[in-house]
């Protein structure tokens, strides 16, 4: 059921809507205790949402709370009020980066940047134990000014639901798919997905069903990258080993894909497309790689 504007949960009063999904609604609310607009989440409004399940939002919110950075949404308070749980956190003016892919594949400078801040994002809340679990352009708002944020962390995790499972398919890593236990290295995968997307238009496992691009993830290659002038080899490779199966074949941090990604867009060098002839990696990065690959 849709809250409509005026009413109140809690201290907070709606004003309008700002989208909907299957885990809930998002609106524009006030605070009236503090007089400032934020973005108010709401789960299973009418008390249809299980103890066990506002168990685990309200300890992911609180988590997500402890997190100060600027590519991470801020979250202020998550609480119950008249059987309706709800997380307010900090209200961004942007569009998410599912919204700008719409338009195609952004360019280079611009995927590896958005990639950069990702990681950045991730290197934060790794450092307090926090896994986001479900990295897709939905959960990232892109400010005018090219700020990038991260949303959702804990809440719109694959929680075994079919219609999640749809929506999350081609996000997910092999071994969230298979229901082992996730780790930083899970939202490695989901940030190469996310770079790959950026750069080809298309996810590179959707195989059109839901099943079938599960079954891709844990057992298919990534399609190739498209060439494009400014896709090199290098970039190529980075993702490639974001995308790798087993966990332990990955970058095994944030801060490796970081430190790769900045090189990239720092180091100005003659561009080689991808297919061209493989270059020699320049000497820090080739004494980095085996470490990170």
């Amino acid at each position: 059921m849709l809250l409509q504007g005026g009413y109140r949960v809690g201290r907070y009063e709606i004003e309008r809507l700002i989208g909907a999904g299957t885990a809930g609604e998002v609106y524009r609310a006030r605070d009236t205790q503090l007089g400032r607009a934020v973005a108010l989440k709401v789960l299973g409004a009418g008390g249809c949402v299980v103890a066990d399940r506002f168990t685990r939002l309200a300890k992911d919110a609180l988590t997500t709370a402890l997190i100060n950075h600027p590519n991470i949404v801020a979250v202020y308070d998550v609480g119950a009020a008249d059987g309706v749980p709800f997380v307010a956190s900090e209200l961004l003016e942007g569009e998410t980066l599912r919204s700008r892919l719409r338009g195609g594949p952004l360019p280079v400078p611009v995927a590896v940047g958005y990639a950069l801040q990702i990681a950045h994002g991730l290197i934060a809340a790794h450092h307090l134990g926090v896994v986001h679990g479900a990295l897709k352009p939905e959960n990232f708002i892109v400010g005018e000014n090219g700020e990038l944020k991260i949303v959702d962390f804990g809440l719109a995790g694959w929680r075994g639901d079919a219609t999640q499972a749809g929506r999350m398919a081609g996000y997910l890593s092999p071994e969230h798919i298979s229901g082992e236990a996730i780790d930083e290295r899970s939202d490695i995968f989901g940030l190469g997905v996310v770079l790959y997307e950026m750069l080809a238009g298309a996810s590179p496992f959707d195989s059109g069903t839901t099943i079938d691009t599960l079954l891709a993830v844990q057992q298919a290659a990534p399609r190739p990258l498209p060439a494009r002038i400014g896709l090199t080899p290098d970039l190529a490779h980075t993702i490639e080993h974001c995308l790798e199966k087993r966990p332990a074949a990955r970058f095994q941090s944030g801060r490796d894909v970081a430190f790769v990604l900045e090189f990239m867009l720092r180091a100005p060098r003659p561009v080689a497309p991808v297919g061209a002839p493989a270059r020699r990696l320049p000497a820090m990065l080739r004494r980095l790689w085996p470490a990170v690959c």
